[in-house]
């Protein structure tokens, strides 16, 4: 099955796509090689028998036939020239001299001709020739030509060669391209076996490392880790759910209890006025959580980067100081701001200011009863710093990374006013603008910095 799976697959076509062109390459380079090789061997056995020819014209135009017929005739007995072929022939191509019989019918025209012939000075019965004829001005042709079996028998070998090679190479491509497709389709196989795995089981499962440290690990890896923080937010989902069902349960069933006695009791116009009264804070409770839902989802799409600003936070939070300065009287927290007079960030304004008055006024809400809350602007290394310190009970260290996520309420918190999105809004808002959130201990109570990138100027 992965076999039919691996012939079947893109990967392999593409690689007997490359497996042609690359064969198509070799093979024209081989081509060059055989053709660059027989035409420098032929080149070089065509200019003896040239000069042998120059040698026999000049004999013909130093002595005519009778000189031409003795160098002839001298040179069919040299062993020397044992490889030779010599033909001398009347018009009636009726032989005078040479070691042919007769006139080869390859070479019945003018020019370079190439012919089969036997004689028994060469080593072989059948010999392959080639020669130039001529025709000489008393109208005698003339035929000059040396045995090239050797050559043809070498180009032969050659071509072999050349055709084993490209074969072979071929087939070591086939077969790695092969290997490399088998290989490559079953990780494939073994990635898609454990999402199809998930898909039925749920989360729990992950991809199995090789320890390779190559791309698929890589890959494996990186889907190891999305599947991590799905199932982070698939939790988060869960607990968010739970949260807000616990949430809406107390103002539904004290509405729900409300209408209920009111609908059973006779009317009486102030406590209906009562009961509308409360019912409609209650709904302004619900209808102001599903809005700060909102809210924390468009800041977190990134969408409101098109207000941002060099703004200065010591006079925001100045102004969230001022605003919160009477709800700090009333539980007799003294509220102060410190720092640089002039922290500039680049943001915008109005998120700003809703972060920072969500840390003050939970350091308000859950800090000590006549305490202190310090708002601190600084400038420092690594950007602008603002930081909100109370002198409260805390939160414990391990609850650190939950506080905000969206409804997470401690405990000692759950039965205070609130819905458990003002941190989940400061986190939005600080990713927006690329800001650090660092909780520290007090000691005693719960420092929250918010550390920015340095503005741009």
């Amino acid at each position: 099955m992965l076999l039919a799976k691996t012939l079947g697959s893109s990967t392999f076509r593409l690689a007997l796509i490359a497996i042609g062109v690359f064969g198509l390459i070799v093979s024209a380079i081989f081509a060059y090689v055989y053709w660059s090789t027989l035409s420098y061997v032929r080149d070089r056995s065509d200019r003896a028998i040239m000069i042998e020819q120059a040698s026999l014209d000049e004999a013909y135009a130093r002595s005519g036939r009778g000189g031409l017929t003795a160098l002839i005739a001298q040179r069919v007995v040299d062993k020397n020239f044992a490889d030779h072929v010599y033909l001398l022939a009347g018009p009636g191509s009726a032989p005078l001299a040479g070691n042919l019989k007769q006139w080869p019918a390859d070479a019945s025209g003018q020019g370079w001709a190439e012919f089969r012939t036997s004689l028994p000075a060469l080593s072989s019965g059948s010999a392959l020739m080639r020669g130039v004829t001529e025709t000489l001005s008393n109208g005698d042709r003339l035929l000059v030509g040396r045995d090239i079996s050797d050559l043809d028998g070498f180009m032969a070998q050659i071509r072999a060669a050349g055709i084993a090679a490209v074969l072979l190479i071929i087939g070591l491509a086939a077969a790695a391209s092969i290997g490399v497709t088998r290989r490559t389709v079953g990780r494939i196989e073994q990635i898609n076996a454990i999402s199809r795995a998930i898909m039925l089981s749920g989360l729990d499962q992950r991809i199995p490392l090789r320890g390779s440290h190559d791309e698929w690990d890589r890959v494996a890896e990186n889907l190891n880790l999305m599947l991590d923080r799905i199932q982070t937010l698939m939790g988060d989902v869960k607990q968010v759910g739970e949260n807000i069902a616990h949430d809406l349960r107390t103002p539904l069933t004290r509405m729900r209890g409300r209408l209920e006695k009111a609908y059973h009791a006779p009317r009486n116009q102030q406590a209906d006025a009562a009961l509308i009264g409360d019912t409609i804070a209650d709904l302004d409770a619900v209808l102001g959580m599903f809005a700060s839902i909102t809210r924390i989802s468009e800041i977190e799409t990134r969408a409101r980067k098109g207000a941002f600003r060099i703004v200065n936070l010591v006079e925001i939070a100045g102004e969230v100081v001022e605003l919160y300065d009477a709800a700090a009287e009333e539980v007799t927290t003294h509220l102060e701001l410190a720092g640089d007079p002039a922290v500039q960030v680049t943001g915008d304004r109005d998120l700003l200011f809703d972060a920072i008055a969500n840390l003050v006024d939970n350091a308000i809400k859950h800090g000590r009863p006549g305490g202190r809350v310090i708002v601190t602007c600084d400038n420092d290394e690594n950007g602008a710093v603002i930081a909100v310190a109370d002198d409260g009970p805390g939160i414990p260290a391990e609850q650190y990374d939950h506080v905000f996520k969206r409804f997470y309420r401690l405990e000692q918190s759950r039965y205070t006013p609130g819905n458990g999105l003002g941190l989940s809004l400061v986190a939005a808002v600080a990713s927006l603008h690329g800001a650090r959130i660092e909780l520290r201990d007090n000691a005693p109570g719960l420092l929250c910095r918010l550390v920015f990138p340095a503005a741009e100027t």
